[in-house]
Parts: C-alpha cells; sequence; structure tokens
C-alpha cells in the first residue's frame, strides 16, 4: 500500500464522508439531547445533576475505552462486564475482609482485569477462535466463577475513604473519578498514535496478515490488547466502587455490553479494526450518559432506556457498514 494511500486512508478514518469531522454530527445529536432535556427537565441542569452527570460519564468513558482496545484489532470482548465485576469484588474482598491498604486492594484488582484479558488474548491468539466466541464463552466463566466464589453476597463495609473520594467534588462541580477518565484517554491517545506497540496493534487490525509479513508479532499484540482491555475494564469497575461506597456483585455483566459497544462505535472507532477513536469515544459515551440521565430526570422506565440504546447501535453499525461500501465504490483502499 502507497504512502497516499495510508493517508487517504488515515483522512477518511478522522474525517465523514464529505470530509465533516466524524465526531461532528456526533456533538451536534449530544448538544439537541441536552437542549431538548433542559427544556423538559430544569432540574436536568442543576449542579447536583451535571455533578452525578460527570460520575456516570467517567465510568462510561473506561468501559468504552475498554472495548475499544478490543475493537482495534479488528475483535472484540464481550467479557468487559465480567471482568468489571470479578475487578469489583477483588476489590472490596481485598479491603474489607483481609483488610489490605486501599492502593494495594486496587492494585490487586487491576490486576486481575489485566490477567483475566490477557487470559482472553492468549487463548484466542494460540486458538485461532474468533474473539466473539472465546469472550462469550469467558464472560460466563468469569461472572460465574465469581458468583460461587463471593455467593453474590455485597461488601458494604469498605473504607470510608473509598466512598468519600467517589462524592469529591472539584470546584465544587466536576467529580474527581472524570478527570481520571480524561487522563486515561490522553495515556490512550499518546499510546496509539506515537507508540510502536500502539502502531504495531493498529497494522495488525487493519491487515494481520500483511503486519505478519512486516514483522510484527500479531499473536503477541492481540494479546497485550485484550490484557489492556481487561486493565480498563477492572478500572471501571474500581471507578464504580469509589461511586458506591461499596462493592456490588450487581455491577457490570450485561448492563455494560450496549455501553461498551456505543461508545467507541459512535465515535468512529471502526468495528473492522485498524482504527481507533480516543475523542469520539468519549463523545459517544457522554451520548449514553446524557440518554441515561435525562431519561432518569423525567422518570422514564430503565427499560426504555435499553431499547433506546439498543436502535442507536444499530444505526451505528449500519452507518459504519455503510461507510465500508462508500469507500469500496470509491476505490478508497480499505483495512
Amino acid at each position: 500500500m502507497t504512502d497516499e494511500a495510508m493517508s487517504e486512508m488515515s483522512a477518511r478514518r478522522r474525517f465523514g464522508l464529505g470530509g465533516v469531522p466524524a465526531q461532528f454530527g456526533l456533538a451536534i445529536i449530544i448538544a439537541a439531547f441536552w437542549a431538548v432535556f433542559a427544556w423538559r427537565a430544569p432540574g436536568f441542569l442543576s449542579p447536583f445533576n451535571l455533578f452525578s452527570v460527570g460520575r456516570a460519564l467517567a465510568v462510561d468513558i473506561v468501559i468504552g475505552f475498554a472495548q475499544m482496545a478490543a475493537l482495534a484489532t479488528g475483535g472484540m470482548n464481550l467479557s468487559v462486564g465480567s471482568i468489571g465485576v470479578c475487578a469489583v469484588m477483588t476489590g472490596g474482598y481485598l479491603m474489607q475482609t483481609l483488610a489490605l491498604p486501599v492502593p494495594v486492594a486496587i492494585l490487586g484488582a487491576l490486576g486481575l482485569g489485566a490477567a483475566l484479558g490477557w487470559l482472553n488474548g492468549f487463548v484466542i491468539a494460540r486458538s485461532g477462535v474468533s474473539a466473539f466466541i472465546i469472550t462469550l464463552a469467558s464472560a460466563n466463566l468469569y461472572s460465574g466463577a465469581m458468583l460461587i466464589l463471593t455467593k453474590a453476597v455485597p461488601l458494604n463495609s469498605l473504607p470510608m475513604e473509598v466512598g468519600a473520594f467517589g462524592k469529591m467534588k472539584i470546584a465544587g462541580l466536576v467529580s474527581p473519578l472524570l478527570v481520571i477518565a480524561l487522563a486515561v484517554g490522553l495515556v490512550l491517545f499518546v499510546f496509539y498514535r506515537h507508540s510502536v506497540l500502539g502502531r504495531q496493534i493498529l497494522a495488525a487490525g487493519a491487515n494481520a496478515r500483511a503486519a505478519k509479513m512486516s514483522g510484527v508479532p500479531v499473536d503477541r499484540v492481540i494479546t497485550i490488547s485484550h490484557a489492556l482491555s481487561g486493565l480498563l475494564a477492572a478500572t471501571a469497575g474500581m471507578m464504580v466502587v469509589a461511586h458506591l461506597g461499596a462493592a456490588m456483585p450487581a455491577v457490570g455483566g450485561e448492563d455494560w455490553l450496549l455501553p461498551s459497544f456505543l461508545g467507541p462505535v459512535l465515535g468512529g472507532t471502526p468495528l473492522s479494526g485498524g482504527a481507533v477513536a480516543v475523542a469520539g469515544t468519549m463523545l459517544g459515551a457522554l451520548l449514553v450518559t446524557t440518554i441515561r440521565s435525562g431519561l432518569l430526570v423525567l422518570q422514564i422506565g430503565n427499560y426504555w432506556l435499553q431499547l433506546y440504546l439498543g436502535v442507536i447501535l444499530l444505526l451505528a453499525v449500519l452507518v459504519d457498514r455503510y461507510r465500508a461500501l462508500y469507500q469500496e465504490r470509491r476505490g478508497i483502499p480499505m483495512r
């Protein structure tokens, strides 16, 4: 593939079909939702609700990053929620039952998440079986093992500083959890854009066969990508622990599945791999959080949220497919 073709393809990933930034339309949709919710429910823009939105947004952003890390390789991770639950209960167990210092417990939970993600990637790389099948199986395996070991009993006696951190406000409005999520986004942006490993991951996702012929250790980068996905899922889990001040076995699971795909897919990360959209994933997560908060303020049942998110994901997938067909018809190099 020529340098000119690579440059054109890179530009097409960053911009929409008409040369408009891919996230521009998403930002307009988000602004429209905020306007409607603010009009229908004045409490939507209250300081209390804005703080709540920011705290929930932080978790949704990191959940989206966890899926984005797997999508970068052309695969997916259906066990994001299960890994998050395992991290939640592990962190809670280390803090409450073993009385370990909070930083040590958090590191232990994050390490477990990375290990479970690494196991996913190792099996995918060595077996050659689709990431869909492997992570679907591991999602049930991880969550089932967690329920058996913990008996689904919540851990409500965590150190007080955990819940206090989740309730903390910066400048009276911003949650430190949101600052952490933005910091994670900055690290991921630098990682994928400027590091050798990050570029190898994207190369493997774009064309695994060509990447292998170029000397990229495809199996290794797939394994690392899933380990990163597990680490990010565990990070989201620990953010939820800080939010709730407790370790709840009902956190994560299937509730994270749709949001994990919506953030990166709406933001411009292709399902076929080879590219990521860090800022776009944040915008996609903001749309998910906005809809959830708006429906809550309007006192609309939670079952409507699943309907709306499902429809939005379907539309996003169709748009992604249309973009690929458009590129094919115009002769634009495909990944």
